[in-house]
């Protein structure tokens, strides 16, 4: 299904979440309005929001604060972006130049900082304490999250559960906290609570794993970012994590050196061995598996077009080419 699809069931919604967007990122500051429009309006997916929208209304929610919580999450999730392009010095997303290649580090990250504020002044107005809890304790993994890829950066030994841990806490919590979120509203059971947080933790997951494997599988253009970038930074994901359990002794040579010292001089040499061992297709195949983990956590809600659509949303997250 294509994500046009996927978002059909929430149309409106998801316009009431953009107007709220715009609406709540307005500041006396010419800076911070500048930043933030250009982050929010660079033409990203808007997975996260779409997931709470898609959870709140699966579960049976039929009130507006939905709308708040989904731009909330937008709004964490803007805040992260800012943030890892300073600490990895990117210079290009979704085909355009990122806010600190414009602006400069220091003002990415204090907008970043901004909305991250912002946020939280938005989870007082909706006024429900499990929802300070939840996503108050989704930013404190998320942080921790990228401290760990931090420590394992340019570490050739880092391993596949130690990989895993960094994109569960970094990029899948937000979306496991989106889709729980969706059920504290509907005032759900504590299982189906639980189920449906755990699809979003799934997903996120699997979406994570798609997108290692497309730094060294697709083309800049496509995907939106500079090919190599993991490599560039010293960065061991999956592909070149599996590749170096499973290769010969040149290949692990070659990796271990790529890891050790990043940039991306030996990119080429580094796919060739990637596929020659076929970590791409391991990595797909995990994320296969997550998604289909995901998919069979939504069995406790009713059959609806919501729900129709999060399965959609995990078949696209491994199925997509960007």
């Amino acid at each position: 299904m294509a994500l046009s699809a996927i978002r059909a069931p929430v149309s409106d919604d998801l316009q009431a979440v953009d107007a709220c967007i715009l609406q709540r990122l307005q500041s006396n500051v010419v800076l911070i309005n500048q930043i933030g429009h250009y982050i929010v309006g660079s033409g990203g997916k808007r997975l996260r929001p779409l997931i709470v929208l898609l959870a709140a209304r699966a579960c049976g929610y039929t009130g507006a604060h939905h709308i708040d919580l989904a731009a909330i999450v937008e709004f964490i999730h803007t805040a992260t972006l800012l943030h890892d392009d300073v600490v990895d010095g990117s210079d290009l997303r979704r085909n355009r130049d990122t806010a600190n290649a414009v602006w400069g580090n220091g003002a990415s990250v204090l907008v970043g900082d901004f909305l991250y504020s912002r946020a939280f002044e938005m989870m007082v107005d909706v006024g429900e304490m499990r929802v300070m809890e939840v996503l108050a304790h989704a930013t404190n993994r998320i942080s921790e999250g990228e401290v760990l890829q931090l420590l394992n950066t340019h570490d050739p030994d880092t391993t596949e559960s130690r990989y895993l841990e960094v994109i569960e806490r970094k990029t899948a919590t937000l979306f496991e906290a989106g889709a729980r979120l969706g059920a504290i509203l509907a005032g759900t059971s504590a299982a189906v609570e639980d189920a449906v947080a755990r699809y979003g933790l799934h997903l996120g997951i699997a979406f994570q794993l798609v997108d290692d494997a497309l730094d060294y599988a697709s083309d800049a253009h496509t995907i939106g970012k500079n090919i190599g970038d993991d490599l560039d930074e010293g960065k061991p994901t999956l592909p070149v994590i599996r590749a170096l359990a499973v290769g010969d002794a040149s290949q692990q040579a070659l990796l271990r050196h790529a890891i050790e010292h990043g940039g991306r001089e030996q990119l080429e040499a580094v796919v060739a061995a990637i596929v020659a061992t076929d970590a791409l297709g391991y990595t797909a195949q995990l994320a296969r598996t997550h998604a289909q983990l995901a998919s069979e956590a939504l069995q406790v809600l009713p059959p609806s077009p919501y729900r129709a659509a999060l399965i959609a949303t995990a078949e696209f997250a491994v199925a997509r080419a960007h």
